[in-house]
């Protein structure tokens, strides 16, 4: 659902990510929202509160070692902050820890905690709060969401897999305020990975004293701007403003509703009748009449729409019915008449973003376009792949998806494309959200929806999903080569060579295919002009720490 050594990597995450202000909005040519500047005055005699919505409905989690959605991310960010964070334009700058100093080799960060970051329950925030929630992400014990991102730190990858111990880790806490972390190996963009959820902190005492500390308002603890006010499961959670966070100078909201209105229509029509002041996701049949009003934005995200095998599952255990699929999707209409928000076909798995060493963008040095639509190669294969499996047709499938009026018209046609140019019958099966992480985890799938947003801006924030021992690969797929080229670039330190690595592992994957790219994305939201502040930027979802209300 995220800097020293060399800085081509910091380069990379500056220039592409600079934020975007939803202020009393005006639309640019180009789909970004321009901002007027802050009215203090205005803000100081309106009453700070800001209505939005969670069109993922319920969070799966509160819990930042265990989320896994962007659903549950957006509300953990207000929640929590991690020794890194972004400033307005997008920068990493310091958050809870006031410095950082670097070895000279670049494999050890000592970071210092400020001394006035605390705990909303008025506690310090120590190192030593760090070193527990990292070794607890890291804990088998635990079962986190994603420990795989803390595997550059020395002895993180054998403690979490059984073959070490938690005091061989390389994160330690001297004192209160000094942490001290060492790196398996120089890392040119450790810092644009220690802003990921896997990093931030949860206090000691609270979590080792109630294992449910995480499923209500009244028992979570965070160091964010915000504090769980109020959580009616299934309706609303309630934030408000943090008095103990050390910048809360700077932040203006003091109360944050969170609905959770999954239809797309009904929070549309709570938007237009100022019950919701943010909306994200419109309706697809929306989009044409909103594109032109002053409230609409829409940009580009560093996120892919998917389609994950499970490889294990029959008949996508072959390779080439599974590139048959994708021969068989013409992208270019799903983007253009289906979902219409702005995405771009997916003819690769690295989306548009990234600013290679050669000067163009990764997608558009990549040596091919790969599955560019061509039913008749879809067909073909798809006879080879039938006759090395030894059926005369394939049998009915089934495509699983979360509920979304986005998802189940993508569904639905690549359903229609499917029968249409394969003669295949796909089922298609939706479930709310929650239900679904679960089912995605446990891989109870064939085929089945999903969007991978970067973990940082760089292609290795998506390829290293998919190798062997990574946390985010779902789909049973597994290769050795693949993985030694990503472990490879990793530490690669020329970013020539490293592109070349990546664009190799890249083309190993396509050609495996255990996941089919259908689209990269776009965010969609209407912002009142009521609101100003709101920073967009195509990481994640909207920043909401400098928003405040210049009127009724």
């Amino acid at each position: 659902m995220n800097k020293t050594k060399t800085n081509w990597a910091v380069s990379l995450l500056l220039a592409a990510s600079v934020a975007l202000s939803a202020c009393s909005s005006s639309t640019t040519d180009n789909g970004e929202t321009a901002s007027k500047p802050d009215n203090q005055a205005a803000a100081a005699n309106v009453e700070q509160v800001l209505n939005t919505n969670l069109a993922g409905g319920e969070p799966y989690t509160l819990d930042p070692a265990l989320a896994s959605d962007t659903t549950s991310y957006w509300v953990i960010d207000n929640l929590y902050e991690g020794l890194y964070t972004y400033d307005k334009s997008g920068k990493i700058v310091e958050g809870a820890a006031s410095k950082v100093d670097v070895s000279p080799d670049g494999k050890t960060y000592t970071f210092t905690i400020r001394d006035d970051a605390k705990w909303s329950n008025n506690e310090p925030v120590t190192a030593k709060d760090f070193e527990y929630s990292w070794k607890r992400v890291l804990n088998p014990a635990t079962a986190a969401y994603d420990p795989s991102s803390l595997y550059y730190i020395k002895g993180a990858e054998a403690y979490n897999t059984g073959k070490g111990k938690a005091e061989d880790v390389g994160v330690t806490a001297k004192d209160d305020h000094t942490l001290v972390v060492e790196l398996k190996s120089p890392l040119a963009f450790f810092p644009t990975i220690v802003v990921g959820h896997a990093y931030l902190p949860v206090q000691a005492s609270v979590v080792d004293n109630n294992e449910k500390w995480a499923a209500e308002a009244d028992t979570i603890v965070g160091n964010g701007p915000y504090i769980a006010k109020e959580w009616k499961h299934n309706e609303q959670i309630t934030l408000a403003k943090n008095d103990q966070y050390w910048d809360k100078s700077n932040i203006t909201m003091d109360t944050i509703h969170f609905k959770m209105v999954q239809d797309s229509n009904t929070y549309y029509q709570l938007f237009k009748t100022g019950e919701l002041d943010l909306i994200l996701s419109l309706p697809v049949d929306t989009l044409d009449q909103e594109r032109n009003n002053a409230e609409f934005l829409s940009h580009p995200s560093f996120s892919v729409y998917t389609y994950s095998f499970n490889v294990e599952e029959k008949p996508f255990t072959n390779k080439k019915i599974r590139q048959a699929l994708s021969y068989a999707l013409d992208r270019e209409a799903l983007t253009t008449s289906v979902t219409k928000g702005g995405e771009t076909p997916a003819f690769g798995y690295v989306p548009y973003g990234v600013t290679a060493p050669s000067g163009k963008d990764f997608r558009e040095e990549a040596p091919t376009q790969y599955y560019a639509y061509d039913p008749a190669k879809a067909k073909e294969l798809l006879a080879e792949g039938l006759k090395e499996e030894g059926l005369s047709a394939l049998p009915t499938v089934t495509f699983k998806y979360n509920t979304s009026d986005k998802h189940k018209k993508v569904a639905e046609a690549i359903q229609e494309m499917l029968k249409t140019n394969l003669g295949i019958e796909v089922n298609l099966e939706n479930q709310e959200w929650k239900t679904y992480i679960d089912t995605f985890k446990q891989k109870n799938f064939q085929v089945a929806r999903m969007g991978w947003e970067g973990n940082f801006l760089d292609p290795l924030g998506v390829l290293e999903h998919y190798t062997s021992k990574n946390s985010n690969n779902f789909t049973n797929w597994s290769n050795p080569e693949y993985d030694k080229l990503i472990s490879e670039s990793t530490f690669e330190l020329d970013p020539v060579k490293r592109f070349e690595e990546l664009h190799q592992a890249e083309a190993i994957l396509m050609d495996e295919l255990p996941i089919i790219p259908i689209l990269f994305s776009a965010d969609t939201a209407l912002i009142s002009p009521s609101i100003e502040g709101v920073i967009f930027d195509t990481r994640s979802n909207p920043d909401l720490r400098f928003t405040k209300r210049v009127s009724e």
